[in-house]
């Protein structure tokens, strides 16, 4: 697994600011725009390049807390 696959990351709509934001909070505080599926694609690039800075940097990686929701049984 790549290091930036371990971060979660998704595309929603903000009813209070009429665009799509794509977040990823264990890393960035988030982008926006108005095509979901670009901005995804945009988002996954930035994840990159953060993951690929702070690697390059000799910094340790922030461990990854968010987690999209399991159905409970």
């Amino acid at each position: 697994m790549k290091s930036v696959d371990q971060y979660h990351k998704w595309v929603e709509w903000s009813e209070e600011d009429q665009v799509y934001v794509g977040k990823c909070p264990d890393l960035i505080t988030g982008i926006h725009g108005d095509d979901p599926v670009q901005l995804y694609a945009e988002l996954c690039q930035v994840v990159e390049e953060v993951v690929g800075h702070l690697e390059s940097s000799g910094r340790t990686l922030p461990t990854p807390v968010t987690r999209p929701m399991q159905e409970v049984a």
